[in-house]
């Protein structure tokens, strides 16, 4: 027998107060998202549900968007399919970057949830800023970019039901990763002379170190005092900083022990890290809170679980933790940012089939044979993440299949939940459909830590 569910597709709580909005709650140390019925609510959803998914990179054809119009005929016709099969498949929630107007297409509502793109946009519009950098958070023109940006997305939408919350970014890069193997400290350091947030690092080196000639000591900067420190034109770091997908505490531990200047430098980019975390947090969710009081804010998408500095920073300010995960198991990246007392949400997650015709040769996340291989990685992904008390959501990327010649960045990966010829791909729809349809039952099982927000 089919559970009882509201129209939002929560488990109705009897007398349970509604509220006007999506909030959080811990019922007997579970989390979960309370939702405008008030319905207990997990966030069940798809990315990028949209008719115009992926143009092909250096062209202006749209694969799906050709498929769909020869399908649906219009726009709307596809929206409101689209909606219909994601409410069968038992999602409730358009993930970020999805059309809007697919939240009300049918009777039946879905939650949305979008990303601003806050701080990305910041350095996109700097012509000073280096490729891929991350903002100056120091600059008081980010505050008024973020200001004026939250604004113009947040507000016209604050009095909607559909939405949950937003997102800030997605995919900072809050260290070294697949980007470049700068720390923030060192990527600061490097910004133009005269910049709010090299002027930020270099006070933090004075207050770290109480000589110039105790800093070299550790950096060996083969300079000869904090002006000319401040002059250089490129300032090397002393160690290598391992990736934040690769670092774990076990290898710093064994750093620290074995070498105590390594250990110093490692000590300096984790508390500008976390200085920097606390700047932009700070900043974005108060821009964020005041465009929209009505709906949460989801925190920036973390890419990988990044230096617990950061994650300290940031759970202040946050109403949900969302960060991106591709390994095949995803208990164990919970409890990394669990630890803040914070409920967490997955927003992207996805697994590849090479039986699917495409390259996958550039995405992220696991390739396995075939689709039943898929099916089955997501049962045991989001099964797991759902024993999680703090986890309330999780969201697949993503719709459709990206196209075979490679979209803006070059992915061409079987991600989608249908073909660029808008197919659904049956193995994984039933699994999907059977864990969503059990998903609350799970989670409702899970155990209560000891650390769990009251």
């Amino acid at each position: 027998m089919a559970m009882v569910r509201t129209r939002w597709g929560g488990i109705p709580r009897g007398n349970a107060p509604a509220g006007k909005f999506f909030r959080t709650e811990t019922i007997s140390g579970i989390w979960w998202l309370i939702d405008p019925d008030g319905g207990r609510f997990l966030s069940k959803g798809v990315n990028t549900v949209r008719y115009d998914q992926d143009t092909v990179q250096n062209s202006d054809r749209i694969p799906y968007a050709e498929a769909c119009r020869r399908k649906y005929g219009s726009k709307d016709a596809w929206r409101a399919a689209a909606a219909a099969r994601l409410l069968s498949w038992g999602f409730n929630t358009l993930g970020s970057w999805s059309d809007m107007r697919v939240a009300n297409a049918r009777l039946s509502p879905l939650a949305s949830t979008s990303t601003l793109h806050l701080g990305s946009a910041f350095v996109s519009g700097n012509r000073n800023a280096a490729p891929q950098a991350f903002p100056d958070v120091f600059d008081s023109a980010f505050e008024r970019h973020v200001a004026q940006r939250a604004h113009d997305l947040c507000a016209p939408w604050c009095e909607d039901q559909h939405i949950i919350g937003w997102f800030s970014d997605n995919e900072l890069r809050w260290g070294p990763d697949w980007r470049g193997d700068d720390a923030l400290l060192t990527l600061f350091l490097n910004l133009p002379p005269q910049s709010p947030g090299r002027q930020a690092s270099l006070a933090l080196l004075k207050e770290r170190y109480t000589s110039f000639a105790d800093f070299n000591t550790v950096w060996r900067s083969g300079l000869g005092g904090w002006d000319e420190l401040a002059a250089s034109p490129h300032i090397v770091p002393p160690y290598p900083r391992q990736s934040v997908c690769e670092r774990d505490a076990a290898t710093n531990a064994r750093i620290g022990a074995s070498d105590s200047k390594h250990a110093a430098f490692l000590a300096d980019c984790d508390l500008f890290a976390g200085r920097v975390a606390h700047r932009y947090f700070t900043i974005v969710s108060a821009a964020v809170r005041k465009a929209d009081p009505n709906h949460l804010f989801l925190g920036c998408r973390f890419a990988y679980v990044p230096s617990s500095s950061v994650i300290d920073a940031a759970g202040p300010h946050l109403d949900i933790l969302s960060f991106n995960n591709y390994d095949p198991d995803v208990a164990a990246v919970i409890d990394s940012y669990a630890a803040i007392g914070k409920p967490c949400m997955v927003t992207e997650f996805s697994f590849r089939g090479d039986d699917s015709g495409l390259p996958n040769t550039i995405g992220a996340g696991l390739r396995v044979p075939r689709q039943t291989d898929r099916a089955r990685c997501f049962r045991s992904f989001v099964e797991s993440g759902l024993l999680h008390p703090n986890l309330i959501g999780y969201h697949w990327f993503e719709h459709a299949d990206q196209p075979a010649e490679g979209r803006f960045d070059g992915e061409n990966s079987n991600y989608g939940t249908v073909t660029i010829e808008d197919v659904a791909y049956g193995e994984l729809t039933r699994t999907m459909t059977d864990v969503n349809a059990r998903a609350e039952t799970i989670h409702a099982g899970a155990a209560e830590p000891g650390w769990a927000a009251k």
